[in-house]
């Protein structure tokens, strides 16, 4: 798979924060009664690490985590591993290139369940890395309940994703999604069986998967495969290859960058 180096991650993160200050001033002109919202939110902040933790820390916090205990814990793993906030700017981007119903930056970073859901998860998933099982759960259960989607801590997801409506979503503990990836609401990326240990799909880059599709156990779906909508997926996707079906198979010929054209109709007769 693709990476970036960190000085390219960097400078696209202090990009992304310009950005985003610039259409949270500009909203705050235009909408005064929200202005103190956008203050505390983004405009008061110096980083964007600060913007994204007090986000995060906003919409996990409960009756067992406060707000300022939930920010001290996103901080802390944004200060282990700064490429979670990469990868937040990475995702954000993702959404505003892909997705119509995108006005600008402001809206996944405020509003948009999927982006923040996966945020959230990239947290849990330190917590999960350094051995903070317990935590990482408690953070899972959070977005669940806060999000209407649910992300094992364990699983392993690449930069650059848009997670669309994302209602229902299910990523289960051993899946792995590839930079780049596009999914609708109620996907599922199951596990079958209950013995051995990788029991879940390996999707690779720039893959779109369609509302509803289920793809489920350990296969592979290679890159820039597409996989329709209400589809069942139970065995490996060739790379540029879409599949529809239940269970799914090939049809339509080949495609190029699904995830990033959001294209999802094909010819049925090829």
């Amino acid at each position: 798979m693709p990476t970036a180096t960190a000085t390219s991650l960097k400078s696209g993160t202090d990009a992304v924060w310009s950005r985003l200050r610039v259409d949270a001033a500009q909203a705050a002109a235009e909408e005064p009664i929200l202005a103190s919202f956008l203050n505390a939110a983004i405009l008061r902040h110096e980083k964007f690490e600060h913007a994204l933790a007090y986000r995060l820390a906003s919409k996990l916090a409960d009756a067992q985590l406060d707000a300022m205990l939930a920010r001290d814990v996103v901080e802390e793993a944004i200060a282990a591993d700064p490429s979670i906030a990469e990868k937040a700017a990475a995702d954000m981007v993702a959404i505003e290139e892909r997705d119509p119903a995108c006005r600008s930056l402001l809206q996944p970073f405020l509003y948009f369940k999927g982006y923040l859901a996966l945020q959230g998860y990239r947290v849990a998933h330190w917590l999960w890395s350094e051995d903070r099982e317990t935590f990482a759960f408690h953070l899972q259960s959070r977005i669940s309940e806060r999000f209407g989607l649910d992300i094992h801590p364990a699983a392993v997801i690449g930069q650059g994703v848009m997670i669309d409506h994302a209602t229902s979503v299910v990523i289960g503990e051993t899946a792995v999604v590839g930079d780049n990836v596009s999914m609708l609401h109620s996907v599922t990326l199951g596990g079958t069986g209950k013995s051995g240990i990788q029991r879940h799909p390996k999707i690779g880059n720039g893959v779109l998967i369609g509302a509803g599709a289920k793809v489920l156990g350990n296969i592979t779906v290679g890159e820039e495969a597409r996989i329709a909508a209400g589809s069942v997926v139970l065995k490996d996707v060739p790379a540029h290859c879409t599949v529809a079906g239940i269970p799914a198979v090939p049809v339509g010929g080949p495609c190029k960058e699904p995830a990033r054209t959001m294209e999802q109709s094909f010819d049925t007769d090829t």
